[in-house]
């Protein structure tokens, strides 16, 4: 692909860039060098390689869950004064 002042005015103008004449001719050799670094890469041989979707191995950092005793209800409800059947009681919601 032949990257030109055409393919670049063509790129800003999708990406709704106002580009000076000044920054093309900035950009120009940039995006050549960048193609040509991605053609380099075109020509390794990866027959073997297994695709990659995700570069880094997730692991787990959480906790396994061990299940233990909970706080009896009695307990639970022994510093309030809001209380009903055995359950907190609050305002009432219309």
């Amino acid at each position: 692909m032949e990257i030109n002042k055409e393919l670049i005015q063509k790129i800003a103008r999708n990406a709704r860039l106002n580009l000076t004449e000044e920054e093309i001719k900035e950009f120009l050799p940039q995006l050549k060098e960048i193609l040509e670094a991605f053609s380099t890469l075109d020509k390794l041989n990866t027959a073997k390689t297994k695709p990659s979707f995700q570069p880094i191995e997730i692991k787990n950092i959480y906790q396994d869950d061990i299940s233990e005793p909970s706080l009896p209800q009695d307990i639970a409800l022994s510093n309030t004064k809001h209380k009903k059947n055995g359950f907190f009681q609050g305002p009432k919601a219309l």
